[in-house]
């Protein structure tokens, strides 16, 4: 198999630069190209899904989309796309995923045909270094965070692509069969079934899930109040609410509601909301995104928690098995049952710039096998880490 890759920059079909190899990568700085040119669905998580990627896109302009597209160079058949961009950070270009904080996991989109074995998964990796050394403005460091192991079964070609670690965050999935009652019974300690009791004892109080976008639009500016309250009652920044993600969260939203892709739902009396969940459904996979609730005379039924699990019965009955409550290692997941879900990240110097950087990243990385020494390193060089 080749090492080097076929090139293409800007538009579709416009070479760089040119050999024979295994794969072929064309690097598009436009997404909405990119996607026209992406004709096969392929597996990935939901986070890679188009109305993700599309309101992402959309909503972060500011970052120079880099989207690579691979195709078997004998077949012409696309294999993988990877959502990227390429922004600059303390005078170093840096390809990342396209994400700046906000997708819980970050993975290329896969092909149904795309192949399994070792080689194949090393050779794409290869493929797509190759590709970004050879672009005349080359980047310094590609860095890819939040990288399941596997997507939807499929082994995650960039994990063979270079020198790959622990990353410091983790998912936090929850496994149900096809009896939820079982579920229900195995968390019993969280006592929701007396809080909905507590709940309903007042007149009007119910839940429901969001059926039309401008319905779930309303449930998103209440969520953005109560989780702004509440960050300001803990002396915690509140950016969800900012221009960006405000355009981003409603994007996905109007896109995503009718299908069922997004998924908004509230416990609500009268008129009043009393507490909020946002998350996104891909096939029978539920991603938690967001949760917010009003507080105060409704605190004695954990109002937050409580819409959480009644989310789960209505999406488990429509045929979600896996719960995922997204990153971030809160007490909460644990009594919902969640376990941690290991992440992987990759950093690679692609110029000599690069290099401090990469290096910092995988010490990093070993740091983490050992807490304490981990712990008294940050403490020496006084930097606060926000789990």
């Amino acid at each position: 198999m080749g090492k080097l890759a076929i090139l293409e920059l800007g538009e579709v079909g416009r070479p760089a630069a040119s050999s024979v190899a295994s794969f072929r990568v064309e690097l598009v700085r436009d997404w909405a190209k990119a996607a026209t040119r992406w004709s096969n669905r392929g597996q990935s998580t939901g986070f890679q899904h188009r109305y993700w990627l599309d309101a992402w896109y959309s909503a972060f302009d500011a970052a120079r989309p880099l989207v690579a597209i691979i195709s078997d160079t004998i077949t012409r058949r696309d294999v993988a796309l990877v959502p990227l961009i390429c922004r600059k950070h303390h005078g170093i270009r840096i390809v990342e995923f396209a994400d700046l904080g906000v997708s819980d996991y970050n993975a290329p989109i896969l092909a149904c045909g795309v192949p399994r074995d070792s080689a194949a998964m090393r050779a794409i990796g290869r493929a797509l270094l190759a590709a970004l050394r050879d672009l005349p403005d080359r980047p310094d460091l590609i860095r890819l965070k939040k990288m399941p192991v596997e997507i939807r079964g499929r082994p995650n070609p960039l994990l063979a692509s270079g020198w790959t670690g622990s990353s410091s965050l983790n998912g936090n999935l929850v496994e149900i069969g096809d009896d939820f009652e079982s579920y229900r019974a195995s968390i019993r300690k969280m006592q929701l079934p007396r809080c909905w009791r507590v709940f309903t004892r007042h007149p009007g109080a119910g839940f429901r899930i969001a059926a039309t976008a401008g319905e779930a639009l309303r449930l998103l500016d209440v969520m953005d109040v109560q989780q702004r309250e509440r960050m300001k009652r803990l002396g915690l920044r509140f950016v969800l609410d900012d221009i960006n993600h405000a355009k981003f969260y409603r994007d996905v939203v109007g896109r995503g509601i009718a299908e069922g892709y997004a998924v908004v739902s509230a416990l609500t009396c009268g008129d009043e909301i009393v507490a909020t969940t946002m998350g996104i459904r891909h096939g029978a996979d539920y991603s938690l995104l967001r949760t917010s609730n009003a507080g105060g005379q409704w605190s004695s039924c954990s109002p937050g928690l409580l819409c959480v699990e009644r989310t789960m019965a209505v999406l488990h009955q429509g045929g979600v098995r896996r719960f995922d409550f997204s990153i971030g290692n809160y007490e909460y997941k644990r009594r919902f049952g969640a376990k941690p879900l290991p992440l992987t990240d990759v950093s690679i110097a692609l110029s000599w710039r690069g290099v401090p950087y990469a290096l910092r990243d995988r010490t990093a990385q070993r740091l983490r096998r050992y807490p304490r020494l981990a712990a008294r390193v940050r403490r020496a060089i006084g930097t606060r880490v926000a789990h």
